[in-house]
């Protein structure tokens, strides 16, 4: 359990420096970055797998750089969901869940929260 509230703090900073490194990113409390967090990895847990899985041909087309176009969309729906999460626009989404993706895998491997 202290592994997983780890994890989702780590996640929550990164996502944090996410937020002050791209301008179209916007987080209106600490309380709606904690819940976009958790909302991004939910989506990530229960729904990405299955667009990956809808859109197999085009992410064999293109040597699986199309899971980086799901990694935007997962983005940017989650700021549709959470009220004080703001994204302007899919490009912003697309290179903050990029950064969110590096970010995040750093410092897991950092703290060993990975398994």
């Amino acid at each position: 359990m202290t592994r997983l509230i780890l994890k989702w703090a780590l996640n929550s900073f990164a996502l944090f420096f996410v937020m002050k490194l791209i301008s179209g990113i916007r987080i209106d409390r600490f309380q709606d970055l904690l819940l976009a967090t958790l909302v991004i990895g939910l989506l990530n847990v229960f729904l990405r797998p299955i667009i990956i899985l809808l859109t197999l041909p085009v992410t064999l087309l293109t040597l699986g750089l199309f899971t980086f176009v799901i990694n935007g969309l997962i983005f940017y729906l989650a700021a549709h969901l959470v009220p004080g999460f703001h994204v302007t626009g899919f490009g912003s989404a697309f290179v903050a869940a990029l950064l969110f993706s590096m970010f995040s895998f750093v410092l897991n491997m950092m703290f060993g929260t990975k398994q």
